[in-house]
């Protein structure tokens, strides 16, 4: 696939990732939206940390779009990601739909990442140098 494949393709799976996150999570908790309330508590948690964890999502998805802070952005968005595959465990959910989405979501988000940095692809290769050099 060539840079510039690579590159759009990355950004569109980013932006979908973006969107997903602003629209299904985030979104919803800010709002107040009765939803994420009720979701929440039946996962276990209090009342009351909606808001907060929808802050901390949001600046995760921010960290994550802008270049120079991409990376850092996916690393917390993964420690919430995990934290949100805890919960699930915790309440035990079901395993492929409910526990493994967040592994899924980190996926996607990951590999839009590394996509569109050339930085990422140089430090994690698909491949190692000695195969792509065919000896």
């Amino acid at each position: 696939m060539n840079t510039t494949a690579m590159l759009w393709t990355g950004r569109i799976l980013s932006g979908f990732f973006v969107l997903f996150m602003l629209g299904a999570s985030v979104a919803p908790k800010l709002a107040g939206m009765p939803v994420a309330e009720e979701t929440m508590a039946q996962l276990g948690w209090p009342a009351g940390y909606v808001t907060m964890i929808g802050i901390i999502e949001l600046f995760c998805v921010i960290l994550y779009v802008y270049p120079r802070t991409s990376v850092f952005g996916a690393v917390l968005t993964m420690g919430l990601l995990g934290g949100a595959m805890a919960t699930q465990v915790r309440a035990e959910s079901p395993l492929f739909s409910h526990v493994l989405f967040s592994l899924y979501l980190g996926l996607f988000m990951w590999g839009g990442l590394w996509l569109r940095a050339p930085r990422l692809r140089a430090i994690f290769p698909f491949a190692s140098a000695r195969s792509e050099t065919g000896t």
